[in-house]
């Protein structure tokens, strides 16, 4: 944790940490919502991919939001919170698409959100060093 996050104030943080996830989380569950939904022409790349990259987006929020918040000297504390929050969104969001008529749920596409979290975590921990 840096001088300037223990001195930034509440509101400041949760502005400019935890809305950009709290609208990152509504734009997933827009998209989980559309029944049917296929990728645009010309990006037909396995929907793992997708998922991957969707959820490694809310990871580097997540770590980003958390190492703001948290009054932690270990930025593994952080990430570890960050995977288990997106992998519990992940599989929130699977068990949401199940209900969702033209969409399937699968465990695989779980895991291929919690590894972009993963992966968001261990990119973000290299990238920003204390």
């Amino acid at each position: 944790m840096t001088a300037s996050t223990a001195d930034r104030p509440f509101f400041t943080t949760f502005v400019t940490c935890w809305v950009p996830v709290a609208l990152y989380v509504t734009a997933i569950l827009v998209v989980s919502a559309q029944s049917g939904l296929r990728p645009p022409p010309g990006l037909m790349l396995s929907d793992k991919f997708y998922h991957f990259v969707e959820y490694g987006g809310l990871g580097l929020l997540l770590g980003r939001a958390l190492r703001a918040t948290l009054r932690t000297r270990l930025p593994i504390v952080a990430a570890l919170i960050a995977i288990a929050i997106g992998g519990a969104m992940g599989l929130a969001d699977e068990w949401f698409q199940s209900f969702v008529p033209g969409r399937d749920s699968s465990l695989f596409d779980a895991l291929a959100d919690v590894t972009g979290v993963l992966f968001a975590q261990i990119a973000y921990m290299f990238a920003v060093r204390e």
